[in-house]
């Protein structure tokens, strides 16, 4: 059985809550990704911030990037999978949810991302085009 943990890129990083999106910026450019999972104070999953995120949600709308943190862009209930998750309910969480990273959670502590390029790496070819079938179908929703 293939789990979440075996298709995760370990070394997952947090930012806390109270970091400013400029620092956020900084931290992804240093660990070269772009998202990160946001911390509240006691190191519990309170959203994740992606460079989309900086750029859309707050410079564009003119606001600056070292006034505003990361815990003000946090929205929604965070979604996260536990460690030793079969590599399918990996997949019905981010196919329901339509998300395309999901933070990888062990005995409460964060242990990893999984992520398009993860998924690509692991998985079939028939998977992944199930996969992005659901996460980037357009709805007629809102």
């Amino acid at each position: 059985m293939t789990t979440a943990g075996d298709i995760m890129h370990r070394g997952a990083q947090w930012i806390p809550a109270h970091e400013t999106l400029d620092r956020a910026a900084q931290l992804m450019r240093e660990l070269n990704v772009g998202a990160l999972p946001i911390s509240d104070e006691n190191e519990r999953l309170c959203g994740i911030l992606t460079d989309r995120d900086i750029v859309v949600g707050c410079v564009a709308v003119g606001h600056d990037p070292a006034r505003v943190t990361a815990g003000d862009m946090a929205k929604g209930t965070p979604r996260w999978i536990e460690a030793d998750a079969d590599v399918g309910e990996v997949l019905r969480e981010m196919q329901t949810h339509r998300i395309r990273r999901l933070p990888v959670i062990e005995d409460k502590r964060l242990v990893g991302m999984i992520s398009e390029a993860d998924l690509a790496r692991h998985l079939s070819q028939d998977q992944i085009a199930t996969w992005a079938g659901s996460v980037y179908a357009r709805t007629t929703e809102g």
